[in-house]
């Protein structure tokens, strides 16, 4: 069930080098073990961090589908709910303004009471949130929910949203070893955009018209009763008995309020955190309003699914690729810098071919690689987070940037929407409501992404403190730290 071998080689190599440099101090490490050396011989993997993963995975996924359910059909929504498109979008633009005063709380959860707390929070505000959703008066013909119900179950899945989405880090450090970390954030990370795929497909293909949005939130409150039950039942600590890792067992050894005071100070981190949050935003402000962007031009609804579902899509691929490129090669800062540009150069690509008719083929390609590209470089920012602010705590990093994201999406969704021109006649659109003319508002991301792009590649440089401390606590030596990046 157990594996440690690595560790023991590790152990056995570091013993044997010394032993080489320094009689006496094979001498001394014979009669007098290393506190160290000895811990290394406690790091051991358990087969129950899948079971860890795999729930996070699901509650990660289905709390995205709760966050866009009705953006795929907000006009089907609106005639439903008797709310104007406005209104609609405040559904998903809610789970950004909740989730902004609960951030900071999630994070102190995660970083100091622990993994197992929050998770099962997460997943029954989670479930919550998509049962009310679908109360109403009886069943039948006149069946009907209103708009304040709905968002009250909004509203309570926007609340488990920081507490799942912020989890991944943590889990990967505190479950997996150093060779596994980044492929397990990225499946944890990747398992909410899988939930956004999931929300554009299905969405569309189940409320064709206004009576089919009961039925729809029925679908999606289901596997959040599925996995709360999972969560409660099968999560039983919020670490294993024995550390993966070095860094694992120095995982949150600064205090909350300390470590944000360390990040405020970390030059590299607050360049990140400004960069990328930007990204945040504007990938957040896409999804919600693509189709609302492409009706003008005489694309359909469904078609409008199938390239929010192929911009997530290839960005799980591409996460998938990163991941495992960056475990195997520690490269984070190269690979984030080219994934960004090509990003850039997809944004702006969109921007203009957004605005053109019949461009079905152009429209889907430029969607692919805005997610392989952009989207794609999602978890390996978090780890990387973590490497240039460690031993500040992994859900504070993560947490942070997110935030700033967060509070980034909702600016950019209002600027976009208050830079869109209604059109008096559209003879090609196919919104069922009065279109607008995105064309200014699609200049607006493709010249943030450019520039929060070329800053990022130009200024920030760190170095890789958890590997640092990881590969001295391996072979024995100590490190005096210079301090906060400069």
């Amino acid at each position: 069930m157990e594996s440690g071998e690595d560790a023991k080689a590790d152990l056995s190599s570091a013993s044997a080098s010394a032993s080489a440099s320094s009689p006496l101090l094979a001498e001394a490490s014979s009669c007098h073990p290393n506190d160290e050396l000895k811990k290394l011989l406690a790091f051991k993997v358990y087969k129950r961090r899948w079971f860890v993963l795999l729930v996070l995975c699901l509650l990660n996924c289905s709390n995205a589908t709760l966050w866009l359910t009705f953006a795929p059909v907000a006009e089907q929504s609106a005639q439903y709910l008797q709310a104007t498109l406005t209104e609609v979008n405040w559904l998903s633009v809610v789970f950004m303004v909740v989730s902004i005063p609960l951030s900071l709380a999630a994070i102190w959860l995660l970083d100091t009471v622990g993994l197992r707390v929050t998770l099962v929070l997460g997943s029954w505000l989670n479930m919550f949130g998509g049962v009310a959703r679908v109360m109403g008066g009886p069943p039948g013909d006149g069946f009907r929910v209103d708009f304040a119900l709905v968002m009250l179950g909004q509203t309570l899945a926007a609340l488990a949203q920081p507490l799942v989405i912020f989890a991944p880090t943590k889990m990967a450090a505190l479950w997996f070893p150093d060779k596994q970390r980044a492929v397990a954030n990225s499946a944890a990370s990747m398992a909410n955009p899988l939930g956004i795929l999931m929300a554009n497909l299905i969405s569309p293909a189940i409320a064709r018209s206004k009576q089919q949005i009961p039925f729809l939130m029925l679908v999606y409150s289901i596997p959040a009763c599925v996995t709360c039950c999972l969560a409660t039942v099968g999560i039983r600590s919020s670490a294993p008995p024995t550390p993966p890792s070095a860094s694992a067992e120095l995982s949150t050894s600064e205090p909350f309020v300390q470590g944000v005071r360390l990040l405020l100070k970390n030059r590299a981190y607050l360049v990140l955190l400004l960069c990328f949050g930007s990204g945040v935003g504007v990938f957040t402000s896409f999804i919600t309003l693509l189709e609302q962007i492409l009706c003008v031009q005489g694309y359909t609804n469904d078609f409008a699914g199938l390239c929010a579902a192929l911009l997530i899509a290839f960005g799980i691929a591409g996460a998938a690729l990163l991941g495992f490129y960056v475990d195997k090669s520690k490269r984070f800062t190269e690979a984030i810098k080219i994934n960004m540009a090509a990003s850039a150069l997809a944004a702006i690509a969109f921007s203009v071919v957004c605005l053109m008719q019949r461009q079905g083929v152009a429209m889907a390609t430029v969607c692919s690689l805005f997610g392989f590209f952009g989207f794609s470089v999602y978890p390996a920012v978090m780890e990387l987070s973590v490497e240039c602010s460690f031993p500040v705590g992994e859900a504070t990093s993560a947490g942070l940037i997110f935030m700033a994201g967060q509070i980034l999406s909702i600016v950019y969704i209002v600027v976009l929407q208050s830079l869109a021109i209604p059109v008096a006649d559209s003879p090609r659109s196919t919104c069922g409501l009065a279109p607008h003319s995105w064309k200014v508002s699609m200049m607006v991301p493709a010249v943030l992404t450019t520039f929060f792009t070329c800053v990022f590649i130009v200024v920030f440089r760190t170095r890789y403190k958890r590997l640092e401390a990881e590969e001295d606590a391996t072979y024995g030596r100590t490190r005096v730290d210079a301090g906060v990046d400069t």
